[in-house]
């Protein structure tokens, strides 16, 4: 597995810089930005001892990190985000435009890699999943500011723009290794599972902090004007938050102080444990699966590692 990861690295960063040297610094430098690299991880693990055609499960493993990767660009330009991970972002280095066109390439990209796959259920599989990107992105951007959007909502939002790529990770990997339906069904429903999770833990962080482990100030999402768990359950315990404009939280000193009053609520714990069921339920589908003993345990240690997010 490290070789195919380290394969992965190599390839995605020959796609960086086979664009000329502006757009393929700016790619370039989005890639080293590096990140957990979760998302080809699991492309690999779904596929497990099975997959014959490496360079297939590579193009597939690159092609989802991206997908990720274009989208990190395109939300840095719509959050006016100037750091990612603690370094500036494209946004902040080159301009809305050149994070645009950026992004736009790291997307072009993908699609050429898992064209080159030959496979159209892998084709069809990331274009599902980069569709439910941007709705997810629309419901998120209609949802703007409103203090009271309801708890069903917000999942639907977290499903689309953070499970449906674990879930199509994890598609792609048991396609790679030509698994039967039932397989390629159950894994997608654990990648779409500790998918949500991730991303109520991923909130979570962001009221939690610190700035130190993160690499960006708490309250980034309230600054935006996105309400996420965190707050949703707090309004329940304090009735004055579900008062907040959200408009008046302009700077990060009163996001921080907003993250302040939303902690000390409790609800935090609570938003953990809602995830850590998540992602129980989501390895319970990895029961009936005929896998390799080695495979279906990494890929429980996977869903260990998400569920003990704290950065």
């Amino acid at each position: 597995m490290p070789a195919l990861l380290a394969a992965v690295e190599a390839r995605l960063v020959a796609l960086a810089a086979g664009h000329g040297p502006l757009l393929g610094a700016h790619a370039g430098h989005t890639i080293a930005a590096g990140g957990k690299r979760l998302r080809p991880l699991l492309v690999i693990l779904a596929a497990g001892p099975r997959a014959a055609d490496r360079p297939a499960l590579i193009a597939s493993a690159a092609a989802v990190e991206l997908i990720h990767s274009a989208t990190l660009v395109h939300d840095d330009v719509l959050d006016s985000a100037s750091l990612r991970r603690g370094v500036p972002t494209v946004w902040a280095q080159g301009g809305r435009a050149r994070a645009v066109a950026t992004g736009d390439l790291l997307f072009s990209r993908a699609f050429a890699e898992i064209t080159a796959v030959g496979s159209l259920e892998a084709v069809q599989a990331l274009s599902r999943a980069t569709s439910a990107l941007a709705e997810g992105e629309l419901l998120q951007r209609q949802d703007a500011w409103n203090p009271a959007v309801a708890l069903d909502r917000y999942l639907l939002r977290c499903e689309l723009k953070t499970a449906r790529l674990f879930e199509a990770s994890c598609q792609l990997g048991a396609l790679a290794a030509r698994g039967p339906a039932a397989e390629v069904e159950g894994l997608a429903a654990f990648g779409r599972g500790i998918g949500v999770a991730f991303q109520l833990l991923d909130d979570v962080i962001d009221v939690a902090g610190p700035a130190a482990l993160t690499g960006k100030h708490r309250g980034t999402d309230l600054l935006d004007g996105t309400v996420t768990l965190p707050l949703i359950l707090a309004r329940e315990r304090d009735p004055a938050l579900a008062a907040v404009d959200l408009r008046a939280i302009t700077t990060p000193e009163q996001a921080e102080s907003l993250c302040d009053r939303i902690a000390a609520t409790g609800v935090l714990e609570e938003a953990r444990a809602q995830a850590l069921e998540m992602v129980h339920a989501a390895t319970a589908q990895l029961a009936p699966l005929a896998l390799d003993d080695g495979q279906r345990e990494a890929l429980s240690l996977v869903a260990s590692s998400v569920a003990d997010r704290r950065a």
